[in-house]
């Protein structure tokens, strides 16, 4: 690969961003086909069930001849029938020459599968580095694929605002809002990225929110989940007020009476219930239950109890902090992250990349704990 190569695997990354908040449980996907430095046409995965990013490059060539022509896409082409055909079937149907890809799909109907089929039908095929500046890129825009693909869980990414010294809220309790109108904007952009909304009992009690993102252009709303042992979600709150316009679950344990589960189900609530031996073994049981129902990206905004326990279970991937210009203090008042936690510093857990920005009047902190 060469300089013109990885820029053109970047026009690809870029692509497959137009496809954001429409594609999933599908990764994001862009690719460009040339020949002599010459561009006969783009592409990117534009809606679920509809053409991958492969085929709609190729469409877009016309009638012109592809043979021998080169692809560059941002993930390794799919090999296998799902909702379209294979794009490596597509790919030998057009003659294309040369296969060129920033990242690898890791699900196990692929993970090298669709290059190993090109190569042995004579296509040159190249690939990124990992550790190249395209490559990581690829593999960052797709986080929610490919931990969903790996583990079969959601990708999470926590959400929250604190003061300067570190509080939710006040001692009584009062949390709006800590946070500018910039970064509310913001976090509803977020919202309309991801397929679900985590809150625990207590916020959904205390503030009756509807959790839906309220931006332009939002093809569907996330579902609205909530963390509730006991089934106590009213049933004359706005979450289950507006479960026709996006689902609504409540993730329960067996402390939860089977009629308080039956009305719940009965206003159209998903009632999930979980077993586990303590609070984050319980997490995990939910995650992967909504990670079978393909929710492959979730945004945690529940207060310190609830971010405790993702906490402690390992099951906080990125954090997305707004801190505010405002001093709260009080004993009492809620910290940022409540549970076990850890014991020694030696074991805090550490970003892998830290980005800070300004929004409004708060401070944005990024922080990246994993890469899948």
């Amino acid at each position: 690969m060469d300089a013109r190569d990885e820029a053109l695997l970047g026009r690809a990354v870029e692509l497959a961003e137009r496809g954001r908040r429409r594609v999933s449980p599908n990764p994001v996907v862009g690719a460009v086909i040339t020949r002599d430095g010459r561009t006969l046409g783009e592409g990117w995965h534009a809606q679920v069930g509809g053409p991958h990013a492969e085929v709609a490059a190729i469409a877009a060539c016309g009638d012109q001849d592809l043979t021998g022509a080169t692809i560059y896409v941002s993930l390794e082409p799919c090999c296998h029938q799902g909702r379209t055909p294979p794009c490596t079937e597509a790919i030998l149907a057009a003659g294309l020459g040369r296969v060129v890809v920033a990242a690898e799909d890791p699900s196990s109907k692929a993970s090298g599968r669709g290059l190993g089929i090109l190569r042995d039908e004579g296509v040159d095929v190249a690939q990124a580095a990992a550790d190249s500046a395209v490559g990581r890129r690829a593999r960052l825009q797709n986080q929610p694929f490919r931990k969903h693909a790996r583990t079969g869980l959601p990708w999470v990414m926590m959400k929250t605002a604190t003061s300067l010294d570190g509080r939710l809220a006040t001692h009584a309790g009062d949390s709006r809002w800590i946070s500018s109108g910039p970064s509310r904007d913001l976090a509803h952009q977020w919202r309309a990225e991801v397929d679900a909304v985590v809150v625990g009992i207590g916020t959904a009690l205390a503030d009756d929110p509807q959790l839906t993102a309220r931006v332009p252009d939002v093809p569907r709303q996330p579902r609205r989940v909530v963390f509730d042992s006991e089934a106590r979600l009213p049933l004359d709150g706005r979450l289950v007020a507006s479960v026709d316009e996006a689902p609504v679950t409540v993730i329960a344990s067996r402390a939860a009476t089977r009629s308080a589960t039956d009305a719940l189900r009965a206003s159209g609530v998903e009632v999930i219930v979980v077993t586990g031996q303590n609070e984050h073994s319980r997490v995990r049981s939910a995650l992967a239950e909504l990670g079978q129902r393909d929710v492959t990206s979730l945004m945690l905004e529940g207060g310190s109890h609830l971010a405790g326990a993702f906490f402690d279970a390992g099951e906080i991937d990125e954090l997305r902090l707004f801190v505010a210009p405002l001093l709260l203090g009080g004993r009492q008042a809620p910290g940022l992250i409540g549970g076990e936690g850890v014991e020694r510093i030696a074991d805090a857990a550490r970003p892998v990349e830290l980005t800070r920005e300004a929004v409004g009047d708060d401070l944005l902190t990024i922080a990246r704990l994993k890469e899948w």
